[in-house]
């Protein structure tokens, strides 16, 4: 196979889009890490060009379009085509006049709880990601979990599917609790213990349980949460600090300084926050909904139920034992050494050389 060109939609790198930007930035730094012989084309449009340092055999291609779904739908796989790519990867959607078309599906939340989409979001993605899932040469899903629910359904989709596991953002660094502790105070006014829970505010993640829980438990004495806003009702009680989006370089001094991450979302396809909570040694509560329990392993306290008071004793039980908190701890950082961008990437080219393979 002498040298193949691989183009890949890359407008989500370098930008806020939470897990899916996460997700590609740490496949361009894997692929970049295997020094492959291949060309990838890293097409954009109006967006900024991916900020992960790559090699010489990464090109930026900037091609505007009068909108983003004329871009997915023409203008980028026709400019793939004519620059040779063999392969073209996207996420969720894929136009037919792809060649060798390769689609990640991160999730299935959108049929697994339609009620937690907007209307126009639901109805796109109900029909996207069926149509994707036929076009496509091969797919990608980020755990076992979403491979199973995409078999769900999709029906004959797990025949073409290879799990890509996500790992530890690119650039993520941990400190050390007692700096973070004071970047908190200065940055935040937050100076007593804290719980902390993040993600975008949307009724997926479910963040109204971790609130209701903080205003029943008995030990917790503050709650930040973070996150840019979603849709969907929110009540803040007292003692609780709502940050909005957070900066990338703040995020490892709240996890470093929390007492406990709570991860309380209905459905995940894999669970980034869970990493990242494990690389500064924060203890880690979430829930059993899709995802989490796939991910976490033995390294988190897994809670079954969806009732905020039965949350609110598991917070105060955790909090009140310290041999427990600092074997989740311990476990945390066993886990997240199973976790490579190298090892996803490796994974990613052998799908890449299967499709390339059956087009010979």
């Amino acid at each position: 196979m002498s040298n193949p060109v691989i183009a890949i939609d890359a407008r989500l790198c370098g930008t806020q889009n939470t897990g899916d930007s996460v997700h590609w930035n740490g496949i361009l730094a894997g692929l970049n890490e295997l020094n492959l012989a291949a060309t990838f084309l890293l097409f954009v449009n109006h967006e900024p060009a991916p900020t992960v340092p790559l090699g010489p055999d990464f090109r930026v291609v900037r091609v505007p379009a009068r909108n983003s779904r004329w871009w997915s739908l023409w203008t980028f796989p026709m400019a793939a085509r004519r620059m040779g790519a063999q392969v073209l990867h996207t996420q969720y959607s894929l136009s037919p006049l792809a060649r060798g078309g390769v689609s990640t599906i991160h999730d299935m939340s959108v049929f697994a709880g339609p009620e937690w989409f907007l209307p126009r979001d639901r109805m796109i993605l109900q029909r996207s990601i069926p149509a994707a899932v036929r076009t496509a040469k091969a797919v990608v899903a980020v755990s076992h979990t979403s491979l199973a629910e995409l078999e769900k359904y999709v029906p004959g989709a797990g025949a073409k599917t290879s799990v890509v596991y996500n790992a530890l953002p690119v650039g993520f660094r941990p400190i050390p609790r007692e700096e973070a502790k004071r970047i908190v105070a200065d940055k935040l006014g937050i100076t007593e213990p804290f719980l902390l829970t993040v993600g975008t505010r949307w009724p997926r993640k479910n963040m109204a349980l971790a609130i209701q829980a903080f205003t029943l438990s008995e030990r917790a004495q503050h709650l930040v949460v973070t996150g840019k806003a979603g849709w969907g009702e929110e009540n803040i009680p007292p003692r609780t600090t709502v940050t909005g989006y957070v900066p990338d370089e703040l995020m490892p001094a709240l996890y470093a300084a929390a007492d406990l991450y709570l991860a309380p979302s209905r459905y995940e396809g894999f669970g980034i926050p869970l990493l990242e909570a494990w690389a500064c040694d924060c203890p880690v509560l979430c829930s059993a909904g899709p995802g989490f329990p796939e991910v976490a392993g033995d390294a988190a306290a897994i809670e079954p139920s969806w009732e905020a008071r039965d949350w609110a004793a598991r917070i105060d039980t955790l909090l009140a034992d310290s041999g427990t908190v600092q074997a989740l701890r311990e476990r945390g950082r066993a886990r997240l050494a199973e976790f490579s961008w190298r090892t996803s990437a490796q994974v990613l080219w052998e799908t890449y050389e299967r499709v390339i393979r059956a087009q010979a």
